[in-house]
């Protein structure tokens, strides 16, 4: 969608009820992995998209540019406001003990909002405050990302099976790709291992969208919360 930028999308055109399109509004959310990805032509295309604020989910630590990278001027970063609301605290116990072994696959997401559910309210909040044309993202924009990309989604009407095949797709546009994150054990994947691994998790990630109510009470979103979400992506 924009220049150097694997994995990203806008979460608009996909079918809900809730819409009077009959789909999900473009140009208001994109999904996305790490902005240091971006190319000067990448952030000219995502100006020309309507970007208008980032919601970086990542943790502080992990937030930079590292080695081949793309050079971007200052400038170009700086007319960007970013809104740093990360749903994991990698130093809490029982994250670590529960979900470590687990961060690459959507079945870590409820133990995320279980432990730190005001972490995600956090975020989901910032989504809410912030204007549309709106890039949301954390390093892969696959599991962060798809987490709270299926709860946008599943909040906005959008069926569970879509909700899976959205995470789907960034699995497949991530796998064989190294530049994101070290020690991703995705980044060496084929279709193969793939498919198997959709296979397995799609599932659950419709599981968590049929029981998306259960997931806003968990996380202590209201009635007010969860309607600015779901006009984000269904209102004019």
């Amino acid at each position: 969608m924009w220049d150097g930028y694997l994995n990203a999308r806008d979460l608009g055109g996909l079918p809900t009820p809730l819409s009077a399109t009959g789909s999900t509004r473009f140009g208001r959310v994109a999904r996305g992995p790490r902005r240091e990805l971006l190319t000067d032509a990448g952030w000219r295309d995502a100006r020309g998209w309507g970007l208008a604020a980032v919601v970086d989910l990542r943790c502080a630590h992990e937030v930079g540019v590292r080695d081949g990278d793309p050079v971007v001027a200052p400038e170009v970063l700086d007319a960007v406001p970013v809104v740093l609301a990360p749903t994991e605290d990698q130093d809490d116990p029982e994250f670590r003990k529960t979900c470590f072994p687990i961060l690459d696959s959507p079945e870590y997401w409820r133990h995320n909002w279980r432990i730190l559910p005001h972490l995600v309210l956090g975020t989901l909040t910032a989504i809410a405050d912030a204007p549309h044309g709106l890039l949301v993202h954390c390093s892969a924009g696959r599991d962060r990302t798809g987490m709270i990309s299926a709860l946008l989604l599943s909040n906005a009407g959008v069926a569970p099976a879509v909700v899976a095949a959205d995470y789907a797709e960034s699995v497949r546009a991530m796998a064989g790709a190294k530049a994101h994150a070290p020690n991703d054990r995705q980044a060496t994947w084929g279709t193969d291992e793939v498919d198997e691994w959709i296979a397995a998790t799609a599932p659950i990630v419709e599981d968590v969208a049929a029981d998306v109510d259960a997931a806003f009470a968990t996380i202590g979103a209201d009635a007010e919360l969860r309607a600015r979400l779901r006009g984000r992506l269904t209102e004019r």
